[in-house]
């Protein structure tokens, strides 16, 4: 009995202490062990330690399953993107492996961003077949910002050498490297130079000569004046000579210029004052017109102006020639 008693008069042990709270993947997160490791899954955003995905052979495949979903995802719609860009150049007759190769920032460029090139193209009076062909000769244009690269050369052409809008798509088409070139150190200093030249008022470059805009005045189209001026023409005669036959000032000089005007003074005997009358003289091949036509000229005893014998087809030259030799019959 007083054991009994003196039992009931014992404290009582205390109780167990509780199990710890069975703790969230985002409350484990707050409160890692010190001997945890943590696996981040960037497909997640709750951190899990790495002994927990362990027990129960608990793995991380549904996890992953969805960052390897969003991946493939990812990957298919670039992939489509891509193709739909191929599929866009190809159908305007761009060869994309050139295209590709010449400008890459084509992969990572937007679909909407071809797109507003050929909008802004197709709003200066391009064709499509048009818009290609450049697109095609010039690649870097398919990634340009109309605002900054293509604007500009249109403002400058229409309000500074005042081609009429409908002639914009004109002048461009002849010489597709306008688009390309830099208003402010190129396109400007040679339209100066060439309204010095004498190219103002009814000589104003116009669609067919605004091609002379993309030569360089120190290292082009200096050196074809210099070049005239040393053959014995008067500055004035140059410029003269240059604004009847613009041609010229897109010629070489030692490739074209040069040869021509030695078969000129050694085979044909002529003399400056015709090429001042006639300064196309140069602008015509050497090998398929003027030599040819010279040589049936000297094979009959004939002579011939230079613009009667340059500046008409070949059935009116030989029609010109064969009445040529009919008169000398009568005559003799």
């Amino acid at each position: 009995m007083d054991s009994v008693i003196m039992m009931a008069l014992l404290p009582s042990a205390p109780p167990p202490p509780p199990p710890p709270p069975l703790l969230s993947p985002a409350n484990r997160s707050l409160h890692p062990s010190s001997n945890d490791t943590l696996i981040m899954l960037t497909c997640s955003q709750s951190p899990y330690h790495l002994s927990s995905l362990l027990k129960n052979n608990a793995t991380v495949p549904n996890l992953c399953l969805a960052k390897t979903t969003i991946t493939t995802t990812t990957s298919k719609d670039s992939g489509l993107l891509f193709r739909q860009k191929l599929t866009y150049l190809t159908n305007l007759k761009i060869n994309t492996q050139k295209a590709l190769t010449l400008n890459p920032n084509i992969r990572s460029t937007p679909l909407s961003t071809l797109l507003s090139i050929e909008n802004c193209l197709s709003s200066m009076g391009f064709h499509r077949s048009s818009i290609g062909r450049i697109l095609d000769m010039h690649p870097c244009l398919l990634t340009s910002d109309p605002h900054l690269h293509l604007h500009p050369t249109f403002d400058f052409l229409l309000n500074e050498v005042e081609i009429p809008f409908p002639d914009i798509s004109r002048s461009i088409n002849r010489c597709p490297r306008l688009l390309v070139s830099s208003v402010s150190n190129q396109l400007r200093p040679a339209f100066v130079f060439l309204k010095e030249l004498g190219f103002v008022g009814p000589r104003k470059l116009n669609y067919q000569t605004t091609l002379l805009l993309v030569y360089n005045v120190e290292r082009s189209l200096m050196g074809k004046i210099e070049f005239l001026m040393g053959l014995g023409f008067e500055f004035v005669e140059v410029k003269n000579m240059v604004v009847r036959a613009p041609g010229i000032l897109t010629l070489s000089v030692e490739r074209n210029m040069k040869p021509k005007f030695e078969y000129f003074v050694r085979e044909m005997k002529g003399d400056l004052g015709e090429l001042k009358k006639f300064p196309q003289f140069f602008s015509f091949s050497l090998e398929r017109k003027i030599k040819p036509r010279h040589g049936m000229l000297v094979e009959y005893g004939l002579k011939m102006p230079l613009s009667r014998m340059l500046k008409v087809n070949d059935g009116e030259f030989n029609a010109r020639l064969f009445e040529m030799r009919l008169r000398m019959v009568e005559e003799s």
